[in-house]
């Protein structure tokens, strides 16, 4: 029999891949996704007509702060907890949608966890958000110090997953760095980037360009992910990230050469909450998950800019 596993989360950009990966290669999968407001529904429920074709699919709608889980782990051995609001900026005028969401949603979820006699494992998707502008290259035992409400609010569910490693349940948290490519969440830089591009708009660039980050290729994340269901380590925060720093700049010119348009940048001032900054230590990642990024950025970009591509011509026909 097929092992069954849980992803909260399971309608968003990775834990929808997530979630199809499992399903095709033959295990049971309970999703649960209740579909907030964080940005467009309509992504997250064609999601959920693709997923409901898969039998071994079962989606639950609950409110993970609001409802007990525990009619949903009885055979569940892993649970991949990716739900959460995601989001920088609007943390700062939303932060008890953001304590709701992801603290207390995760509490909920490790209790449940806990008290199931199948579930072994659970692995907490967390964030690069946690270090704020902390020295680079970030490392999981140096310094955290976020720079926004929805940062605090990730470490504070990532301490409280670490917390509960026990006899009970083995517990990890995955520092996920930006993740990108096909599928991202619409209200991210690299999707408004080339949404723009495409469509000839101006592109807003808050900052001066020189900030940098670790992309992450989705499948990337999604192998690191599964790979930490099964490894040995527990109890420890791992970084996840793409193993190289790109600056906005550098993602502008890339960008230009994807879709063979002159690009229109507007400057804007620098955001509040962003790190100038991120960079992972991979040494954790390498020694205890046996993860090593596949994905470079630029073809990873350059799928997603197909993907938009593809997208925003349907949208033109539909229309």
């Amino acid at each position: 029999m097929s092992p069954t596993s849980l992803v909260t989360g399971s309608l968003g950009f990775i834990g929808s891949r997530l979630t199809t990966q499992l399903l095709d290669e033959g295990h049971e999968v309970i999703g649960v996704d209740c579909v907030t407001d964080a940005y467009d529904r309509s992504e997250k429920f064609a999601r959920l007509d693709a997923l409901r074709e898969h039998p071994r699919y079962r989606h639950s709608g609950v409110d993970l702060a609001e409802e007990s889980l525990d009619h949903l782990m009885g055979e569940v051995e892993v649970v991949y907890h990716l739900a959460g609001r995601a989001g920088v900026r609007e943390s700062f005028t939303s932060a008890a949608k953001y304590r709701h969401d992801n603290v207390d949603a995760t509490q909920n979820v490790l209790s449940s966890a806990r008290r199931s006699p199948s579930v072994r494992r659970l692995v907490y998707a967390s964030s690069s958000s946690v270090y704020g502008n902390a020295d680079l290259p970030f490392a999981e035992d140096g310094p955290t110090s976020p720079l926004s409400p929805y940062g605090q609010s990730k470490l504070d569910a990532e301490r409280l997953c670490l917390e509960s490693d026990g006899d009970e349940l083995a517990t990890i948290a995955l520092r996920y760095f930006t993740v990108y490519g096909p599928g991202q969440r619409p209200d991210m830089g690299l999707r408004i980037f080339a949404e723009a591009a495409l469509e000839r708009r101006p592109i807003r660039l808050f900052g001066d360009g020189s900030q940098s980050r670790d992309f992450t290729y989705v499948d990337d994340i999604v192998a690191a992910t599964r790979l930490a269901a099964t490894t040995q380590a527990r109890g420890v925060a791992v970084n996840v990230g793409g193993g190289t720093r790109i600056t906005l700049w550098e993602v502008l010119e890339l960008l230009a050469a994807l879709t063979g348009e002159r690009l229109q940048v507007e400057h804007k001032g620098f955001a509040p909450g962003d790190a100038m900054h991120t960079g992972a230590s991979l040494e954790r990642a390498t020694s205890l998950l046996g993860f090593r990024a596949k994905v470079d950025f630029a073809t990873g970009y350059g799928a997603q800019v197909r993907w938009l591509r593809s997208r925003l011509s349907d949208d033109a026909r539909a229309s």
